[in-house]
Order: C-alpha cells, then sequence, then structure tokens
C-alpha cells in the first residue's frame, strides 16, 4: 500500500489507537474502494456532534459489545465519513478536525477551507 497523505500533504498521521479507528481499525483514517462512507475525517469528538449523530439515527456513543464497539465520548479521537462531518458543519455541531490525521481523499467531499476553519488549535 502507498504510504497515505494528508489533507496539508504530508505523511497522513495515526488518528487514535484507543478506542482504536478507521475504517480498517488501524489508527489512521486510511480508506480505500471497499470504505464507501469515505471515513477520512480525523475529529475530536463533541457532546453536541454525538447527539446531533444520535438523533440522525448513527448511535456511536451506546457501547455495543456484540459488534466490539466501546461506545465513543467527547474528547476522543475518532475517523468520521467526510459526508457526516460537510452535514455536522452545515448544522452548527462539526467536532474539531486534526489536519495531520484526516486523509486526503476527505477533499473530494469537504474543502480545505472548511476543514481548516474546523481544525484542532485554531482560536474560534
Amino acid at each position: 500500500m502507498d504510504q497515505s497523505l494528508n489533507v496539508l500533504g504530508g505523511a497522513l498521521s495515526p488518528c487514535s489507537s484507543n478506542p482504536l479507528t478507521g475504517f480498517y481499525r488501524d489508527g489512521c483514517c486510511n480508506t480505500g474502494p471497499e470504505d464507501r462512507g469515505s471515513h477520512t475525517v480525523c475529529v475530536v469528538l463533541t457532546d453536541e456532534f454525538l447527539a446531533m449523530s444520535k438523533y440522525l439515527g448513527n448511535d456511536l456513543s451506546t457501547p455495543r459489545p456484540e459488534f466490539g464497539f466501546p461506545g465513543l465520548r467527547a474528547g476522543q479521537r475518532w475517523c468520521l465519513c467526510a459526508s457526516r462531518f460537510l452535514q455536522a458543519a452545515q448544522e452548527f455541531a462539526a467536532p474539531k478536525v486534526v489536519l495531520e490525521s484526516t486523509h486526503s481523499r476527505a477533499l473530494e467531499i469537504v474543502p480545505l477551507e472548511l476543514l481548516q476553519a474546523h481544525a484542532l488549535g485554531r482560536e474560534d
């Protein structure tokens, strides 16, 4: 596999190993043809985003041990579907983005300027 690039053009940094994230559960927001959801945006989860996601039918906060899913909490990092990030931004509920850990393929769905506007460490 070729080295993955982040949205800034550098090597893709890991997003999270605890909880283990990524479409391939490799800790990175890597993607490929099987990843129809484009799980490419590394975010720091917020209560607001988790509530929105649950309301829209994707409950990320409830543990699902039968699937090996621990449930997520605010403050944790997670590889989010690019379209869900875009939707959250439009609803003013977007979590912070870790640019160095966000795969360049996210740019096919989310403009770089929008990712930068929600970048971790950016003063609001």
